[in-house]
């Protein structure tokens, strides 16, 4: 097979996974969930673009996710208009939403790295992508959103609570999911 159709059906692939996993955001999105400032979890919605990572690599992963990233931003702008300065829109821009949604990309990290155990190279990527986008919402819930945290109480608690809620019901579902495609796919073959 030639390197053009190489390179055409890692972007076919990619369009499609991006697809699915916008298409999972996006019913997410309408659904009133009890976060008042964002936040919320989605069925597998994170799966797709770390899919992409494992199989054709980090820097095709990191590729889907800034698309992702840049949808998630388009479609939680309004909460970029609860900054109260230049400076805190900026973070919530990066923090919120593309370096928390595009260290997805990063999830096939660990691909090859477990003696070529799939699951468990898709679990660690899971894992370490739901935690650093977790840190994500975590730092901008302490700078951005410490204004919102109720008085009296403090605000690294409040925003590990927060998204530490949500968070661990997105982490659990993309592992859940992960697991499920490694039972069932052999990721590492040019064809599934």
């Amino acid at each position: 097979m030639s390197r053009k159709t190489t390179k055409t059906q890692v972007l076919a692939e990619s369009a499609m996974m991006v697809a699915l996993s916008i298409a999972i955001f996006a019913i997410s999105d309408f659904i009133p969930w009890p976060f008042a400032y964002g936040g919320g979890f989605t069925l597998f919605g994170q799966v797709p673009i770390v899919l992409i990572s494992y199989r054709h690599g980090v820097k095709n992963g990191l590729a889907a996710a800034f698309v992702l990233a840049l949808f998630e931003l388009f479609m939680g702008f309004k909460n970029v208009t609860y900054a109260a300065n230049a400076l805190g829109m900026a973070v919530i821009i990066l923090a919120d939403y593309i370096i928390a949604f595009g260290c997805l990309g990063l999830g096939g990290m660990f691909k090859g790295k477990f003696g070529n155990k799939q699951t468990a190279e898709l679990v660690a990527g899971g894992l370490t992508v739901c935690i650093l986008r977790f840190l994500c919402h975590f730092i901008s819930g302490v700078t951005v959103w410490a204004g919102y945290c109720p008085e009296g109480e403090a605000v690294a608690v409040y925003s590990l609570v927060y998204n530490g809620s949500f968070m661990l019901v997105e982490t659990i579902l993309t592992v859940v999911g992960l697991i499920a495609v490694s039972a069932v796919f052999n990721l590492k073959k040019k064809n599934i």
